[in-house]
């Protein structure tokens, strides 16, 4: 009798629903908000990832971490939501309010132009390949994860990401060239 290599493995426990959810809401938001969901419709399609999970659960290998293969239903699900019609890539704000009111005005300002700037280049990274450099370079997901949780080779996953890092660099020289060298 031989094994076959892509047989599915049993779990080893059980998966808690409600446990990933209540854990892994916010990362699932936040991942949605970073590949462009409009913050009016992030609720939904946060819950929407859930329902998929949700359905899916059962396929899920849980010796494996599971916020690549959360962050690949997310991918997808924004994917999605971007190639209709009536949803269009915004340019993520910060809205909140810094709680400690003592930093220096100028201080803030940096920081916002900063944000800004890497919100901007990140918004010039190709659909195709932003989902690869925001788990790997941003949420610090190790590669063959997130080949797995995007259902991509190895090998396309690494040429995504050295291309996105190419199209984020760019960006940033561009823009900073804009702005007379600013942050």
């Amino acid at each position: 009798m031989t094994d076959r290599p892509d047989a599915p493995r049993p779990p080893i426990e059980p998966i808690y629903f409600d446990e990933v959810f209540r854990t892994q809401f916010g990362y699932v938001w936040n991942s949605l908000r970073r590949l462009g969901v409009r913050e009016a419709d992030l609720e939904d399609l946060t819950h929407d990832v859930f329902v998929v999970f949700h359905r899916k659960q059962d396929q899920f290998d849980v010796a494996r971490p599971i916020k690549p293969w959360l962050f690949g239903i997310a991918a997808h699900a924004a994917s999605d939501y971007r190639r209709k019609a009536s949803h269009r890539r915004e340019r993520v704000e910060d809205t909140m309010e810094a709680v400690d009111p003592s930093p220096r005005a100028d201080d803030v300002l940096e920081d916002r132009q900063r944000k800004e700037l890497v919100t901007r280049a990140i918004e010039s990274i190709d659909d195709s390949r932003l989902a690869v450099f925001l788990m790997h370079d941003v949420d610090g997901l190790a590669m063959p994860d997130v080949a797995e949780a995007l259902a991509i080779p190895l090998n396309t996953g690494y040429s995504r990401l050295r291309l996105a890092r190419e199209e984020f660099t760019a960006a940033v020289k561009r823009l900073r060239a804009r702005h007379g060298g600013g942050p």
